[in-house]
């Protein structure tokens, strides 16, 4: 596992905190709210403090304070300012921030102290939706612009799928209440990207279906093994990065051959290899664009 993230460039701060970098040089000339150390080559770096000072100053402006009013306040009021607004108004953005300053710092505490303070207000489908799905896309192209490790998505995606799993378990103990249709839920071969999919599972739990879920990397020819789950069964699979969007087709027709047989069963799937790709599916093919619109037609 990488080091602790100890020292952000200033590009570091405007990926973490949506604040343009020429924005926080303006803010450190004008109300010296940051005071960055330098490299040899008179390069700007922040240390953590001055990020989390930051993300604050950043929650404040956007809930429609002034910079010039913020600037002079020292830390201990701007950190009470937003335990005030927070109490008000809830703590969506300030658990994205806790749980960013977690992942960097590998901070396990932190990351379950801020859950238990969601849990305490939220169900877990509002943690994860309102939550977890903004905090993993943003933590996608904080990913994309080198501003994190693949170490730190890592922690930070595999303790949400630890809180996953355990909600997952409790529902797994009552009886399914609806019965007209069963549900299968698999990825592809080389597919190991497993979160989407799980919540998809947990959503098919809670509006009481039966379900079987196989996980990852599963080839065609062992899904019909389990064809004897319900007369009605909907397979559903989530595209992240296989198949590749060129061979989605082919891989839809191979279901068909492979699964269907003499049978005809729905295959729903999801997932940015067929997010805006025209495709000419076959009658039993669903294609969704997000997780919300799958849900929708449970």
């Amino acid at each position: 596992m990488n080091n602790i993230k100890k020292t952000f460039s200033i590009k570091d701060l405007e990926n973490l905190c949506g604040i343009k970098a020429h924005t926080i040089r303006i803010w450190e000339k004008r109300y010296n709210l940051l005071s960055p150390d330098r490299t040899e080559t008179n390069i700007r770096t922040y240390n953590l403090k001055s990020l989390q000072k930051l993300l604050n100053v950043t929650y404040l402006v956007n809930s429609g304070y002034k910079i010039s009013r913020i600037s002079k306040l020292n830390n201990q009021e701007i950190n009470e300012y937003v335990r005030n607004i927070i109490s008000y108004n809830g703590i969506k953005d300030q658990s994205l921030n806790s749980f960013k300053i977690a992942m960097l710092n590998y901070d396990l505490a932190l990351f379950l102290n801020t859950y238990e303070q969601l849990e305490n207000k939220k169900n877990f489908r509002e943690i994860f939706t309102t939550i977890f799905i903004p905090l993993l896309k943003e933590i996608g192209l904080l990913w994309q612009t080198n501003t994190i490790t693949p170490s730190h998505e890592r922690f930070l995606s595999n303790l949400i799928k630890q809180k996953l799993l355990l909600n997952i378990e409790k529902l797994q103990y009552s009886k399914p209440t609806k019965n007209d249709k069963a549900f299968v839920l698999f990825l592809p071969e080389n597919e190991i990207h497993e979160l989407g999919l799980l919540y998809i599972y947990y959503e098919i739990l809670l509006h009481g279906y039966k379900a079987i879920y196989l996980g990852a990397s599963i080839p065609l020819d062992n899904l019909p093994h389990i064809l004897s789950l319900h007369k009605k069964t909907i397979f559903v699979s989530y595209f992240t990065i296989r198949p590749e969007k060129e061979n989605i087709k082919a891989y839809t027709e191979e279901f068909n051959s492979i699964v269907c047989n003499d049978t005809v069963y729905d295959l729903w799937v999801l997932g940015k290899q067929v997010i805006n790709i025209d495709i000419d599916s076959e009658d039993n093919h669903y294609y969704f664009e997000s997780i919300s619109s799958l849900i929708a037609e449970l």
